[in-house]
């Protein structure tokens, strides 16, 4: 039997992105972010209004996409509940966020420069894509909260222990990306990580129960 319960929440299961953009000022900016989907040499990006990152994208276009392992849970759970504006937004201060300057620092993660956009890639990430905005379309009636943006990937750089030899294709049995699951860290199938996210937005989840 079905119901109807109201869902809160729609992430049924994502790719976790770590989003490198440029600030204003020049400086790099990083955020987690799991509402991408990918089609041909396209993917969408949504992305909240009050994110620096949306702010940075409509401004300067270029971006690169860092798709971590589940075993980088750690450096992404680090970035949770924080945010590359110094004015806080009401609603994020409410849920625990902070500003946070540099992002890279922050999560223990490293700068790599990318080869046609002006965004950093990061290193420790086995799979990193270059690319540039596209179209913004605003979502949400009446008042828009959030921007569906259409990058084109310019350029993918691939761990080559992930590349199945002689071919330009990935292996999906090397390849464990880390996986949001209603705001809980998966990979592998397996809950990998608490989620300070979760927390942050008081997600009713009990996973120590579930494990038990």
């Amino acid at each position: 039997m079905h119901v109807v319960p109201g869902l809160k929440v729609l992430y049924f299961g994502t790719p976790v992105v770590l989003i490198s953009s440029v600030n204003a000022d020049g400086t790099a900016n990083l955020a987690p972010m799991s509402s991408a989907w990918w089609l041909n040499q396209s993917c969408v990006l949504g992305l909240g209004n009050s994110a620096r990152t949306t702010a940075n994208l409509l401004r300067d276009g270029d971006c690169v996409l860092n798709l971590p392992s589940s075993a980088l849970v750690d450096a992404v759970d680090r970035l949770a509940l924080t945010t590359g504006r110094p004015d806080v937004p009401d609603h994020k201060a409410a849920q625990g966020y902070r500003y946070e300057p540099d992002k890279f620092a922050a999560a223990g993660l490293t700068e790599q420069a990318s080869d046609l956009v002006r965004a950093p890639r990061v290193a420790e990430c086995p799979i990193q894509l270059e690319c540039r905005v596209v179209s913004a379309h605003p979502v949400g009636r009446p008042s828009p909260q959030a921007t569906a943006f259409q990058v084109e990937v310019l350029r993918a750089h691939v761990e080559e222990d992930l590349v199945i030899p002689g071919t330009s294709h990935v292996d999906p049995l090397g390849w464990d990306p880390l996986i949001m699951k209603f705001c809980e860290f998966f990979g592998g199938g397996e809950n990998v990580h608490p989620s300070r996210l979760a927390e942050g937005w008081n997600m009713p989840h009990d996973l120590r129960t579930a494990a038990g």
